[in-house]
């Protein structure tokens, strides 16, 4: 099968299309034949994070949507021709504080979604969304489950509440956005780019800043209930700083430094809250997917490459290029 596939070199060097042997179907997967295969910042940092020769082909990739083409003898939930969507997680079933202890992601360390084929055991598969197309339903599982669990499991988020998004344009905070829109919330965005500014008051932001504002000074008349926090050490004591006392900030990646300092008696003279988030559990995809459906929300979906365009689409998103989300289309 045709793949995109990394190998030999670190980085975006390391990338090419080649053809790839498929696996054998067992008794209790299905194969899907991917339609669209959606893009993450994740698959930036799994091509620059391993090794160079020491490392095998990798094909890439978390998200995808398609149709299923075949299913093993013990296949219970799906039939040839069900339009589906890829859940990302593998080994996080159930609802639970944090994933359990050999959770992984696709795409790493086996194979990913940027292939004409991908195998997985049936309960690692879900109903396409009726009202999206592939290209859309291709884009949504990871960063959208992220989104959901950020927003309610974690953080909690309630209509008469703030949330505050900085460094809004990444797929997952855009579907945030969305998120905290079709529940009623209050959404407040911060960008460096005014044209993401405006495109996210478009999308129903009620407020929109700068990132390198004055954050305290501009937003001094808003209360924010929740802050969801994905920039690391550039933002975190400005977010710290404008989210109100016995207010909470959700965490779930790092654009810059990891590490970060901050005056821990302000933080707790404030009584803030701060907890990690990571994707979420399956039982968490179909709520997502059952929310998604419920509310007719669709991606904000920037632009779909093909597999020949496999490097600009990297570069696209390193670049942070995207308001949204972007993919491949495999077929």
């Amino acid at each position: 099968m045709r793949a995109i596939v990394h190998e030999g070199k670190n980085g975006l060097e390391g990338l090419q299309v080649k053809e790839m042997a498929e696996k054998n179907l067992a008794e209790n997967e299905v194969k899907i034949k991917i339609h669209t295969a959606g893009m993450n910042r994740r698959d930036l940092a799994v091509i620059t994070k391993r090794h160079t020769a020491e490392d095998p082909a990798l094909i890439p990739g978390s998200d995808a949507s398609g149709v299923v083409e075949a299913i093993g003898e013990n296949v219970k939930r799906f039939k040839e021709g069900d339009e589906v969507v890829v859940n990302p997680g593998l080994g996080w079933q159930k609802n639970s504080d944090a994933p359990p202890e050999g959770f992984e992601i696709v795409g790493l360390p086996d194979h990913g979604t940027f292939a004409e084929y991908y195998l997985c055991t049936e309960d690692h598969v879900e109903k396409k969304p009726a009202h999206l197309s592939f290209e859309e339903a291709g884009v949504l599982p990871l960063a959208a489950l992220t989104a959901y669990r950020a927003l309610f499991t974690r953080g909690k988020l309630q209509a008469d509440q703030t949330v505050m998004l900085p460094g809004i344009g990444s797929g997952v905070l855009t579907f945030a956005l969305k998120f905290a829109k079709a529940i009623g919330a209050r959404v407040i965005v911060t960008s460096r780019s005014e044209q993401k500014q405006e495109e996210a008051l478009k999308l129903g932001a009620d407020i929109a800043i700068s990132t390198e504002a004055d954050w305290q000074e501009a937003l001094k008349s808003e209360k924010v209930d929740l802050l969801i926090e994905s920039i690391g050490n550039a933002t975190f004591n400005k977010s710290l700083n404008v989210i109100r006392k016995g207010g909470t900030i959700v965490t779930f990646g790092s654009t810059t430094e990891d590490e970060v300092s901050f005056n821990i008696r302000q933080f707790f003279y404030g009584q803030y809250n701060l907890l990690g988030s990571t994707m979420g559990s399956g039982e968490e995809l179909r709520d997502m997917l059952a929310f998604v459906s419920k509310h007719e929300i669709r991606p904000q979906l920037d632009k779909i490459f093909t597999v020949e365009e496999h490097k600009q689409a990297f570069e696209y998103i390193r670049d942070s290029q995207n308001f949204g989300k972007i993919g491949f289309r495999m077929t």
